[in-house]
């Protein structure tokens, strides 16, 4: 695989096709946000433990007790940070999207780098001044109002999609959300060690919540300064141009142009199927399929933070690092998944290999004891990643250029509002079963994934269907 076959250069001057890669801007962004990540989960930790430890000194409780009370302080900051976050990019998302279709493909993009910088730097305060947890939701509500994760996102894709053509698009896709997991993976394996404090109790975390401001930093004054917007690539002209050809989520089921709305004859006969049904009907399931799917990832990625860190695997910083790492490797393991199975299985079938994997490892999750068994885990969830990147790429080949910006963060906000229900009725679960049964929150992730392949099993049936139509209608 040459690098044409992801950046199509066009134009005279090739060389200046590499200000419109996105890729420096996700790879900072993501160094940032393992960084953040970790760097909150340790930080909170260590605040909800000075707590503890100050509240029980006259009179000792058992080291179990003491370990479940902290557990669910950090799993209510959780709720509420996630609420602050999911909730408040609805404000403005949309309308950054709307923006960025109207006026200029980056406003949504720098607009959401700017208010994740603010989000980053208030970490840094509240280590640098020792600072009241509750200011880090105030951070997080800067992060929202100015896009969040929704609208950034969506304007990464909107730019990967616009400079890439049908054919290559999950693979463009795919590689961009490769970038992202290599920048997580940098930033996990070294957040563990940037934590340690640089002089004195007091300094812990400041070396690490420094970098994070400096790659978001960075992040914004590329986007502002050296990013370019690629040109739209067109659709390969055709000798008989009035239908079609939307490979990968359907197959090659045939579908009229929308911008064509009278062309409807390739052999001398209109296509009865309704011109806007089958997109529709097959964008309502794909929203449906990674919806459910979604609340599977999200519950576990939200639950294991809290996992890792009681007994029975009890990790420490370098080996909640470590194991954030790991989980940023099902970024490289989807790419190449994507790279082998594209050659030889439609789109649907990916995205459920990749839903399958996740399943299964998520049940895994549930039984784990030992620290092996939590890597073994995550090695099965290997193509995890492949779902919603190939439906994304499935959308933007059922939709029309101009509407990328405002699609891709429809999508986004309902994942993100996913996100918010899942994040507090998973932690309501885990605080409520964690005695019980600490993998009660994996099992049910486990049975939501393996639903999720229901709709888009559907998608598949349909394009089977209109096939076998097209076939006979052609005959």
């Amino acid at each position: 695989m040459g690098p044409e076959t992801i950046y199509p250069c066009r134009g005279p001057l090739p060389c200046l096709q590499v200000r419109t890669w996105i890729e420096p801007v996700v790879a900072s962004t993501q160094v940032a946000g393992s960084l953040y990540d970790a760097g909150l989960l340790l930080v909170v930790k260590a605040s909800f433990g000075a707590g503890a430890s100050s509240n029980h000194s006259a009179s000792p409780s058992p080291r179990g007790t003491q370990e479940d009370q902290q557990q669910k302080a950090i799993s209510n900051f959780y709720i509420i940070y996630s609420l602050v976050t999911g909730l408040t990019p609805l404000l403005s998302a949309y309308g950054l999207g709307w923006l960025s279709d109207r006026y200029h493909r980056k406003i949504s993009i720098c607009v959401a780098l700017l208010g994740i910088l603010l989000c980053r730097l208030g970490l840094l305060l509240k280590v640098l001044w020792d600072w009241p947890v509750e200011v880090l939701y105030g951070a997080a509500a800067l992060n929202g109002l100015c896009g969040g994760f929704s609208a950034y996102w969506s304007g990464v894709v909107a730019l990967g999609s616009l400079g890439s053509s049908e054919g290559h698009r999950s693979l463009r896709l795919i590689f961009i959300d490769l970038i992202m997991g290599l920048g997580g993976f940098c930033g996990s394996m070294v957040s563990g060690h940037l934590f340690q404090p640089a002089s004195g109790q007091s300094g812990k975390g400041l070396v690490l919540t420094a970098c994070s401001v400096s790659c978001a930093a960075f992040a914004l004054l590329y986007s502002l300064l050296v990013l370019k917007v690629p040109e739209s690539v067109a659709k390969p002209s055709k000798a008989l141009p009035e239908v079609d050809t939307v490979s990968g989520t359907v197959g090659t089921y045939r579908t009229l142009d929308p911008d064509q709305p009278d062309k409807q004859s390739v052999v001398g006969h209109p296509l009865s199927l309704g011109k806007g049904k089958p997109q529709k009907s097959i964008i309502a399931l794909l929203f449906v399929g990674a919806i459910i799917y979604d609340l599977a990832v999200v519950g576990t990625v939200d639950v294991m933070p809290l996992f890792v860190l009681r007994e029975p695997l009890s990790w420490n910083q370098v080996q909640v690092g470590y194991g954030m790492a790991a989980g940023y490797i099902i970024f490289i393991t989807s790419f190449l998944g994507v790279l082998v199975f594209s050659r030889c299985f439609q789109d649907t079938t990916m995205i459920m290999i990749g839903m399958v994997s996740f399943g299964t490892g998520a049940l895994l999750l549930a039984f784990v004891k030992e620290t092996y068994m939590f890597y073994i885990a995550r090695a099965v969830m290997l193509f995890a990643l492949i779902p919603v990147a190939t439906i994304r790429s499935a959308m933007s080949k059922l939709i029309k250029d101009s509407s990328y910006g405002k699609v891709f963060v429809i999508l986004q906000l309902s994942l993100t509002l996913t996100f918010v229900v899942t994040s507090a009725m998973y932690n309501e679960i885990y605080q409520l079963t964690m005695e019980k049964f600490v993998g009660t929150c994996f099992a049910l992730s486990s049975f939501l994934s393996f639903l999720a392949i229901v709709p888009i099993g559907i998608v598949a049936y349909k394009q089977a269907s209109w096939l076998k139509y097209a076939d006979i209608t052609e005959k």
